[in-house]
């Protein structure tokens, strides 16, 4: 399968920023492999396994109402497996030494998988062709009262949204503190 230059150029891109990374990775969320540069790893096997831990992570991330999922972070003894949602239909996994530093690691991460999921979103929905519009409704006519009011034109909407459950919050208890604490180092 010929890999998506855009997608494999960022992939490259990203392990030149961050020099620990021994491998990156995407996939689509079906599992297929978009790009890749992970040298000494089966690319297809890996996909495979990224397909089920995603769609694990999606499934818990929902159960647990934290929202759509944006990352997962897995770390073993000898390094990182940093997975992250790339648009609606990739995901970029990125494979990291454990000296990594895991701050640059997420930002880097989350950085790419952003222009990844804007490469396939452009593929989706190009430029140049916007979204059909709905029809607007006939203006309701004064002789006709059951005739309908006019509407706005307004593009067609995707898929549903999932609407996340509005969480609240607890007040924190007021911090104690006592008489004798101290403001100021001595030497």
């Amino acid at each position: 399968m010929a890999a998506d230059p855009q997608v494999l150029d960022e992939l490259r891109r990203l392990r030149a920023r961050v020099p620990q990374l021994t491998g990156a990775l995407a996939t689509g969320v079906d599992g297929r492999v978009l790009a890749q540069d992970t040298p000494g790893v089966d690319p297809d096997g890996m996909a495979a396994l990224i397909e089920s831990a995603h769609g694990a992570a999606v499934k818990l991330a929902d159960a647990t109402g934290q929202g759509e999922l944006r990352e997962l972070l897995v770390r073993g003894v000898y390094g990182y497996v940093a997975t992250y949602a790339a648009g609606d239909a990739a995901v970029l996994t990125l494979l990291a030494q454990d000296r990594v530093s895991l701050g640059r690691l997420l930002l880097e991460g989350r950085r790419a998988a952003a222009r990844i999921g804007e490469f396939g979103d452009a593929r989706r929905t190009p430029a140049h062709h916007a979204p059909p519009a709905r029809e607007a409704k006939a203006p309701k006519d004064a002789k006709d009262p059951n005739a309908a009011e006019p509407q706005a034109t307004e593009p067609e909407a995707g898929p549903a949204a999932k609407t996340a459950a509005a969480r609240t919050r607890t007040p924190r208890a007021p911090r104690t503190t006592t008489a004798n604490a101290r403001t100021t180092t001595e030497s």
